[in-house]
């Protein structure tokens, strides 16, 4: 409804400046601040101003006046607020829009765009455990393709595993160098990860610290099987593969609690079996803009403002991870429609060098996109580590569940004595607080600002974080329980002691929404209306955190509505109707906004 009602804003003002011979351009139209009663607002008048010889204020009068709501079905009255042209939605808008969200659980999901999108991300060096730092890849990267599938399109998530580097040559012959009794200390944790990663510190110390003959005879082993792997050697792949396999068994363990969930690992070995990066290679030297010097073949990228080479092919025509990386995303483009690719700050220049090659090599590089991030900081003293270790995507999530249990056990006492929740109840919470606290923490940022995870701000039951907004789906679930077990209709449920859970046909609800004659129950329900826009816009833009501040302007607006409405008790049957309708359409929306950022939605808090 949202949309539509944008749509009709956006003909009625172009049509409205066409008819006083002004630009269109750019209408402006944006949501009008929070002092504002409008749904949507134009500040075209700023813009008009100078060239119309007049005031922003007496230019939106002039807009105003010309424009016609005559043939809208949303779009019901037009006024100015100072220099701003103000746009209301009609009575039809908030009743189809409870009609729509109210029975469907899938509320917010747009249509089927028909077109593939393959989003990478994560994508961490198999060499030990995930590193926290490191952790808003997956976060961020799981949520643009929940994000991505709710906006209609046919995702496929990958992780592409490299497997080719000298880190994974160092880390199969210390594997295969070393012993048990060779090592120092015990795995940190139970899990393949942290049992092998102790080989490849002790390699990486033993290069550091050996004696020169001996790191020599160490690194001829290193580079016979770097050069296997180019040669193609099966057994060379097989020797990396075991370790290789192995760490990310157990690194996929470690995402799966977030959870991080992939189809495809998609190995870089791959793109040397099958020669497509000999492939690119060799058209890459053909180009004009290939040289050799320094012993290798490198790309002058100056033509698209990249004042360092890219360096393609070494002397002895062994490869690089970019060049590998290029057939890699060649691949994709046969692939798939489109290509997202989630990247830490330090590969900003490695990803526009990809770019220009790309462009080099004749592909359509509009087909692909990046979301580049900063790390995420712990605050010092605030978090024990594990020595050598540093601090763990692992221990974060268990810092953080033992948090959450201890949050929720101290808000719960006396519902616990009460058999309200049990254990279990508060364990499940635990984890689902606990864990969406810090996906929440960290996807609900600006990807390009860096942030610092502070346990006080990520928990905080009454601030803007994950806890704040579950707890509205809380409520949501606790309101339609209480109605169905008093007898009355749920829209989407059966109705009964049976919960919230089991849908029946959708053309049963018949709830006028002109029962709303509070602004509160407007105002929620013109944020349920925006959903499926916000939706949009922030997968157009590849930016999720987006619909973290969605999350947050929707649980303010709820809120008001739960302190000024009562629901199961209202007087008025058809307005008792409308408001279980209201907190059905508002467990809907919180419940596919908390999905599409990969945060469980509680029934209980």
């Amino acid at each position: 409804m949202f949309r539509q009602f944008r749509s009709e804003v956006a003909d009625a003002l172009g049509a409205a400046l066409d008819a006083l011979d002004l630009p269109t351009d750019d209408l402006g139209i944006e949501r009008p601040p929070d002092d504002m009663d409008a749904t949507l607002a134009s500040s075209v008048a700023f813009r008009l101003a100078g060239e119309v010889g007049d005031a922003p204020p007496n230019v939106a009068v002039t807009v105003a006046d010309a424009i016609s709501v005559a043939d809208a079905d949303y779009l019901d009255s037009v006024d100015t607020a100072g220099p701003y042209v103000n746009f209301h939605a009609g009575e039809r808008y908030l009743a189809d829009t409870l009609d729509a969200a109210a029975p469907d659980p899938g509320y917010g999901a747009l249509p089927n765009r028909d077109t593939s999108v393959v989003v990478e991300h994560t994508s961490a060096n198999p060499t030990g455990p995930v590193h926290v730092g490191r952790a808003r890849n997956p976060v961020v990267g799981d949520a643009v393709a929940n994000l991505m599938e709710y906006a209609g399109y046919d995702v496929d998530r990958h992780y592409y595993v490299n497997d080719a580097g000298r880190q994974m040559a160092v880390f199969t012959w210390a594997y295969e160098r070393f012993d048990e009794s060779d090592l120092e200390e015990e795995p940190a944790r139970d899990r393949a990860e942290y049992d092998l990663v102790r080989y490849y510190r002790k390699g990486n110390a033993y290069l550091e610290e050996a004696e020169p003959d001996a790191v020599e005879a160490a690194e001829e082993e290193i580079s016979s099987i770097l050069q296997g792997l180019e040669a193609g050697d099966e057994e060379t792949y097989e020797r990396v593969g075991e370790v290789v396999d192995t760490v990310l068994g157990g690194m996929k363990d470690c995402l799966a609690r977030l959870p991080a969930e992939f189809d495809e690992f998609v190995k870089e070995t791959r793109f040397m079996r099958d020669d497509s990066t000999d492939e690119i290679a060799a058209r890459l030297k053909e180009t004009d803009h290939a040289v050799y010097e320094e012993d290798a073949w490198q790309l002058e990228l100056d033509d698209w403002g990249i004042d360092k080479n890219l360096v393609f092919l070494r002397s002895d025509d062994t490869s690089l991870y970019t060049t590998r990386d290029l057939a890699h995303h060649e691949w994709k483009f046969d692939n798939y429609d489109r290509a997202v690719t989630v990247l830490g700050e330090d590969h900003k220049l490695q990803a526009d060098q990809l770019d220009a090659a790309l462009e080099l090599l004749g592909n359509d590089v509009d087909r692909l996109g990046h979301v580049i991030y900063s790390y995420v900081n712990l605050p010092e003293g605030k978090m024990s580590t594990r020595k050598g270790t540093g601090v763990m995507l692992d221990d974060l999530l268990d810092e953080a569940i033992d948090r959450a249990r201890e949050a929720v056990e101290s808000r719960m006492d006396d519902r616990i004595r009460d058999d309200d929740l049990t254990e279990a109840d508060v364990e499940r919470i635990a984890h689902q607080v606990g864990i969406g606290a810090v996906r929440y923490d960290i996807v609900s940022k600006q990807p390009a600002k860096a942030i610092t995870f502070e346990w006080e701000d990520a928990l905080d039951f009454e601030g803007q974080s994950a806890p704040f907004v579950q707890y509205v789906h809380a409520r949501c679930c606790g309101i339609l329980n209480e109605a169905a077990d008093a007898g009355v209709e749920v829209p989407g449920v059966t109705g009964g002691a049976g919960g919230v859970d089991d849908v029946v046909d959708a053309d049963a609800l018949d709830v006028d929404a002109a029962a709303f004659e509070t602004e509160a129950a407007r105002d929620l329900l013109r944020e349920v209306a925006r959903f499926p826009a916000a939706i949009e816009a922030a997968a157009d833009d590849l930016e999720p955190h987006t619909i973290a501040t969605f999350t947050r302007e929707f649980a303010d607006a709820y809120n008001a509505f739960y302190r000024e409405c009562p629901v199961v008790t209202a007087d008025d049957a058809e307005l008792r109707a409308a408001r279980v309708a209201l907190v059905a359409a508002a467990k809907h929306t919180m419940a596919n906004a908390l999905d599409v950022l990969g945060v469980e939605a509680p029934e209980s808090m």
